[in-house]
């Protein structure tokens, strides 16, 4: 992970164990001795693509740094059922108190990963690129946009700061495609790439005429994908986004179309299902 992503990771940490700890694990600590040493692994119950694995090392060095962890896969495996990804060992009372948010976090962004997996794997065409959108849980924006590169898919725009993506709101907002598109070239020139959202071929038409860097295809069926993408050519970069599923990505791949953008891997991402397994106590 990049430097980003870390302090992202840190403070996602910190928010979710005072979140679940408050002024202590209450159960743990009246039945757990304090000298008490264990081990425990965590593992797959199901089959998931791994994303994340840092986030164990960095929660339990919260809680305690005498916590020994092993990552026994890497970020971006596809594993099975049984699988072990992590070992642990160490003060049994750090390993309780950490258990749910590692799981927590752990699943989620494995959970996204697995998803992508999942989409990437049916759209079956890996000349067109399966990206994200801002539909993340807050808080959580980078760190499952690196889930979904761990997926196999590619990140859209992180933000409304690093990209200009002209909507159908703000089409309605400027007076037209056209006045929306002059809007973004007099404040930025060409420093940000111009993308606009279009719903039909004369909304289209006006959006190369006009100078767009790419377009966004807004929920349209594969077959009209496929008239606007022709009637585009290679002239500028295309992308379909709006109902694209698990059982349909590969009617939208085969379009000629550049990129898919589906919110499903965000936001409709299953948790993984991970479990933490004490093996045994230590002396």
């Amino acid at each position: 992970m990049t430097p980003q992503l870390l302090a992202e990771l840190d403070r996602l940490i910190d928010v979710a164990l005072a979140e679940d700890l408050g002024a202590g694990d209450l159960t743990t600590l009246a039945c757990v001795p304090a000298d008490l040493q264990a081990e425990a692994v965590i593992l797959a119950k199901k089959p998931c693509t791994v994303a994340g694995l840092e986030s164990v090392e960095r929660l339990f060095a919260r809680l305690s740094p005498a916590v020994k962890v092993a990552l026994l896969v890497k970020d971006g495996q596809r594993v099975y059922r049984g699988r072990r990804l992590v070992t642990l060992s160490g003060p049994a009372q750090a390993l309780l108190a950490g258990e749910r948010v590692c799981l927590n976090i752990l699943a989620q962004l494995c959970g996204v990963a697995s998803q992508t997996h999942k989409f990437v794997e049916r759209a079956a065409n890996p000349a067109v690129a399966v990206l994200d959108t801002r539909k993340t849980t807050p808080g959580m924006r980078l760190l499952e946009k690196y889930a979904v590169h761990c997926g196999g898919g590619v990140n859209h725009r992180l933000g409304l700061y690093d990209q200009i993506l002209i909507k159908e709101n703000h089409i309605a907002a400027a007076g037209g495609i056209l006045q929306a598109i002059e809007g973004a070239r007099k404040a930025y020139g060409d420093k940000h790439p111009v993308q606009v959202e279009v719903r039909n071929q004369e909304e289209l038409i006006l959006a190369v005429e006009g100078g767009a860097d790419s377009v966004l295809l807004d929920n349209m069926t594969p077959a009209q994908v496929k008239k606007l993408c022709k009637l585009v050519g290679r002239r500028i970069p295309t992308e379909a986004s709006g109902g694209i599923t698990l059982s349909n990505i590969k009617d939208y791949a085969a379009t000629g179309v550049n990129r898919i953008s589906v919110g499903a891997l965000t936001h409709s991402a299953p948790a993984a299902d991970l479990s933490m397994l004490f093996l045994g106590r230590q002396a």
